[in-house]
C-alpha cells in the first residue's frame, strides 16, 4: 500500500525533473557536475494559509502541473522509495505549459 503525501498550509510536493545525463554532443555529465533541478511536476498541493488579515490565500496549482522553482530551495524527502521536494508556494517562479 502506497503512502499518500499531503502537504500542509502553503506547501507543494514536487517530483523533480532530472537533468539529462548526456549532452546533445554526446558528453556524459557526472553526478558531481549536475545542477540542482529547477522544475518539477506537482504531486500534491496544500490547502493554503491565512493572511495577516485573516483571509485564506489559496494555491492556484493542481496535481500534474509543471512548475519552475527557485534554485536550492525546498526540502528533499523520500517516501516509499520515491524522491520528492517539498517547497513553499512563494518559491514557485512560474508555471510551465506545453
Amino acid at each position: 500500500m502506497a503512502t499518500k503525501v499531503t502537504p500542509l498550509t502553503d506547501h507543494i510536493v514536487l517530483k523533480a525533473v532530472e537533468q539529462e545525463e548526456i549532452t546533445t554532443s554526446g558528453l556524459v555529465i557526472p553526478d558531481s557536475a549536475k545542477e540542482a533541478p529547477q522544475h518539477g511536476h506537482v504531486v500534491a498541493v496544500g490547502p493554503g494559509k491565512l493572511s495577516d488579515a485573516g483571509t485564506k490565500i489559496t494555491i492556484e496549482l493542481k496535481k500534474g502541473d509543471r512548475v519552475l522553482y527557485q534554485k536550492y530551495t525546498g526540502q528533499e524527502v523520500t517516501v516509499d522509495q520515491q524522491d520528492y521536494i517539498v517547497i513553499r508556494f512563494q518559491d514557485v517562479l512560474a508555471q510551465l505549459e506545453d
